[in-house]
């Protein structure tokens, strides 16, 4: 199993590029686990906190697909650098001002997720250039890119806790974020970062968006990031129904456990069939998983239904990012990864929304039933569009192209080809 992941590692900037990338993405990763901690110990109530989140989660999304963009027009180190330091002084701003006044505490999340870096779509956009043409390779990368962010989501919740159990909230988010910019610094001064250049693409408006295939995408794995945002709040009110905080980073770090094991399996060997189909099943057995968390029952059987809920996540990403690529318009590979994470942050801020009211109406369990409802819907997505994403990009621009040959033109199509 490890031998597949050591290959990629020991290609040449690769682990660097993943270090700083994951580093770099820190204060994204945890922030809801951040904001959510500082407004209880600020006073806050729990509708306050999934507020907060909420508009960090709905800038990230603003923000995400616009960089990304840039990302794409203009190369990476003028857009990643700048971006991460105006998000953490965002982030700076929240800890030192704190809830009083309401809208500059408003102002601040929006600014630290607007300016959020698009790390995440810009590692994804470089593998091509580092690992060579071999798609198993570049794939493999992907699950590994899968894997490593839930090392990152197991071991952020574990390290705010830590952090907030030594100093405070307020000290965790001025740590979390000072890492984050030296991670973003680390990466674009990575020669392939510094090189690396989008392929020519088409003038259009809609940019990424204009795929079929990727809105179809796009739209169940907002019902992912729903489960995921509700999570987040759920478990700091099972924690407080258990008189224990520390039980709410377990229950974090189990789901990234959980997600770290299955992703690592799902990297290891090499899979047959369309990853669309495939997404399908992975989609299907995460939303099963994720159902029996309304039981809320003892901790140590919660952790361990944290872990199961955990294990499908990471492969339903990974296969996602095979179907982004498959799926994207040609020059719009950043941007499209950024689509991805602006939906899934999208989805989590709504969750986090929905499950704070959900709380105080029916209680914990209620909260972690909007987890399982996402996976349904998420689920429900997928099947609804599968004729869509049965044709790739590649595919589809084939079809026109033979189209145009009879009508005697060859317009510009789509391609998931990149260059470096």
């Amino acid at each position: 199993m490890a031998a597949g992941y050591l290959d990629i590692l020991r290609e040449r900037h690769a682990a660097r590029l993943l270090t700083g990338t994951l580093v770099g993405r820190l204060p994204n990763g945890i922030a809801p686990i951040a904001i959510v901690l500082f407004t209880r110990a600020e006073g806050g109530s729990y509708s306050l906190a999934g507020g907060l989140a909420a508009a960090y989660g709905l800038a990230t999304a603003v923000g995400q697909p616009l960089l990304g963009r840039a990302v794409d027009l203009y190369g990476q180190p003028r857009v990643q650098f700048p971006a991460a330091v105006v998000s953490a002084l965002g982030m700076v701003l929240l800890a030192l001002a704190g809830l009083d006044p309401l809208p500059l505490a408003y102002a601040a999340v929006i600014v630290a997720g607007v300016a959020t870096p698009p790390l995440e779509g810009g590692l994804r956009a470089l593998w091509p250039s580092v690992l060579g043409s071999r798609e198993e390779r570049v794939h493999r990368a992907y699950a590994l890119d899968a894997v490593a962010q839930e090392v990152m989501f197991t071991a952020g919740p574990l390290l705010v806790t830590l952090l907030v159990s030594l100093w405070s909230p307020a000290v965790a988010l001025l740590v979390v974020n000072a890492a984050g910019v030296l991670g973003a610094l680390s990466v674009i001064l990575c020669e392939p970062s510094r090189t690396w250049r989008s392929a020519p693409r088409e003038a259009h408006w809609l940019g990424a968006l204009r795929s079929p295939g990727l809105l179809a995408l796009l739209g169940s794995l907002f019902f992912v990031g729903i489960a995921l945002g509700s999570i987040t709040v759920a478990g700091v009110a099972y924690a407080d129904d258990q008189g224990r905080e520390s039980v709410y980073g377990w229950l974090m770090a189990a789901l990234g456990l959980g997600a770290l094991i299955g992703g690592a399996v799902y990297g290891a060997r090499q899979w047959a069939g369309a990853p669309e189909r495939r997404l399908r099943g992975l989609v299907a057995l995460l939303a099963l998983c994720y159902l029996p968390l309304a039981l809320t029952p003892g901790v140590v059987a919660m952790t361990a239904l944290a872990a199961l809920a955990g294990v499908f996540l990471a492969p339903s990403i990974a296969c996602s990012f095979i179907v982004v690529d498959r799926h994207a318009p040609r020059g719009t590979v950043t941007e499209a990864f950024s689509w991805l994470v602006t939906t899934i942050g999208v989805g989590a801020a709504a969750g986090t929304a929905v499950a704070g009211p959900a709380v105080e109406l029916g209680g914990t369990a209620w909260s972690f039933a909007v987890a399982g409802a996402g996976g349904v819907a998420a689920l429900v997505v997928l099947l609804a569009t599968g004729k869509v994403l049965a044709v790739p990009a590649r595919e589809r621009v084939v079809a026109a192209g033979s189209e145009n040959d009879r009508n005697g033109a060859v317009e510009p199509g789509f391609s998931s080809r990149r260059k470096a």
